[in-house]
């Protein structure tokens, strides 16, 4: 017979253990921006790639950039685009179903100073929930924000 303490650790260690992997997927699963590197001052047309990684089907995602960043173009037609004094936000309604990713093409003009821009992004579904991908990444940052690192 068992002892009981190593009964009652088993749903523990089986939910704790489900958590990590939890957590390492969503770590994982992310809205991205391509380049991940551009010149400060430069031009340049950057590829947002969403994927949809859970069960429910991504209904439109917002892309928000920061008030530097001076939005040239934008490749597909959003349903919305707004400035606000500290950033201009763009929306695309879209349908991305589970285990599929798309891609929206911008062309912005990056700040002249500074070392990075740090773009945020709302995800929202089907199921009327949204992720919000505004976290500085690194260690431990659960939904990282996109990044785009700028050079000289």
């Amino acid at each position: 017979m068992k002892p009981m303490f190593l009964i009652a650790m088993k749903p523990t260690a089986v939910a704790f253990a489900s958590l990590i992997l939890l957590a390492a997927t969503a770590a994982q699963a992310h809205v991205k921006i391509r380049p991940a590197e551009s010149k400060s001052g430069a031009t340049e047309t950057y590829t947002i790639v969403v994927p949809t990684e859970g069960k429910v089907a991504t209904t439109s995602i917002e892309l928000e950039a920061p008030s530097d960043v001076e939005i040239v173009s934008i490749e597909s037609s959003p349903r919305e685009m707004r400035t606000s004094g500290d950033h201009t936000s763009i929306t695309w309604a879209t349908l991305i179903a589970p285990g599929e990713h798309r891609e929206f093409r911008i062309v912005a003009k990056n700040p002249a100073t500074g070392g990075q821009i740090a773009w945020t992004a709302h995800q929202h579904f089907a199921d009327g929930t949204v992720t919000d991908w505004i976290e500085t990444p690194g260690p431990g940052a659960r939904r990282p924000g996109p990044l785009t690192k700028l050079v000289p």
